[in-house]
This record gives C-alpha cells, structure tokens and sequence, in this order.
C-alpha cells in the first residue's frame, strides 16, 4: 500500500501554518489508486460477518459506501447536527480547541449487528472514539476501525483501546 503514498499530495502550512496537510484528492482521481485503497480496505473484513459500515461527515463518505458495497453490507452516515430527517442518537466530544457533535439515525443499527466504521484520517482518535460510542450505545458492534490515513505521531490508538484497528498509509 505504500506505493499509494505517491499518490497523495502534500500541502505545507494548511489549514495553518507549520501543518503538513495529506490531501486525498490526488489519489482519488487515480482509478488505479483508488480501486487499490477500496479493495485493501474492504480485504480487511471480508469474512468478518460485517452487516454494517458506517462513514463519517464528511471524507468518510468517499471511502464507506464503497467498502459496505464491496462487503454486501449496508451503509450509514455519521453526520453533523441537524442533517438527519428522522429522531437521532448523538454525541458530543472534545476537541483540541472546544467540542463537536455527530448524529446518527436511532434506527440505523439493530443490536447485535457487527459494524465496521470508515474514515479518512485517523488522528487523535477523538471522533472515531465517539463514533464508536455512538454504535455502541445503539446495540451494535464495533468490528473494526478502518482508515485511509494514520497519522502516528498524534498517537490515535491510544483512544480506541480494545478495538481493531487498520489504518492503509502510516505517516
């Protein structure tokens, strides 16, 4: 998989100076890349009885619907406040500077169900830690935590003691 880091552009100082952004769309619009990063990733289930993946607003998106369709598995939005028609499950978290909310359809997982959650970057691990929660407070289980990206140095892991965790491209 590290071949796909040659895919990703590197963008210094954005959003803010003395950041180091990872950008993903050049490696989305390499069909190759793409089907390859798709493909590893839903490798990593297959077999494991997924009946769920869930992606978070708003990368998230881009990679889940694609890996539930490669595990004939359902998919489910993770979304910001105020974007989800019917009664919601939601949860709030910290972030490095103040707090965030997710929201997910009370009804989008049955307990029991094995679901797999889907993003882009894993970081300091706060948001797929409330996802997490998030899952689990609607009955179902985390089978995993998949990622494009895992930026080492922020030490995300840390977060999501107990779950399995994969992440393509470590930097």
């Amino acid at each position: 998989m590290n071949h796909l880091k040659t895919l990703i552009r590197e963008v210094p100082d954005f959003p803010k100076p003395g950041i180091l952004f990872y950008d993903i769309t050049t490696l989305l619009k390499d069909a190759d890349g793409l089907r390859a990063l798709i493909d590893e990733l839903g490798a990593s289930y297959v077999g494991k009885g997924i009946d769920k993946v869930v992606g978070i607003e708003a990368r998230g998106f881009i990679f889940a619907p694609a890996v539930a369709y490669a595990l004939k598995a359902g998919f489910i939005p993770v979304r910001k406040p105020k974007k989800l028609p019917a009664p919601v499950e939601r949860v709030e978290y910290q972030l490095e500077y103040g707090t965030d909310v997710l929201e997910i359809h009370r009804d989008a997982i049955t307990p029991g169900e094995n679901v797999l959650i889907v993003d882009d970057v894993l970081a300091t691990g706060g948001t797929a830690s409330a996802v997490a929660k998030l899952v689990e407070k609607l009955g179902g289980k985390v089978a995993g935590l998949g990622f494009v990206i895992e930026l080492d140095f922020l030490k995300g892991r840390d977060r999501l003691p107990g779950y399995d965790i994969r992440a393509m491209l470590h930097y």
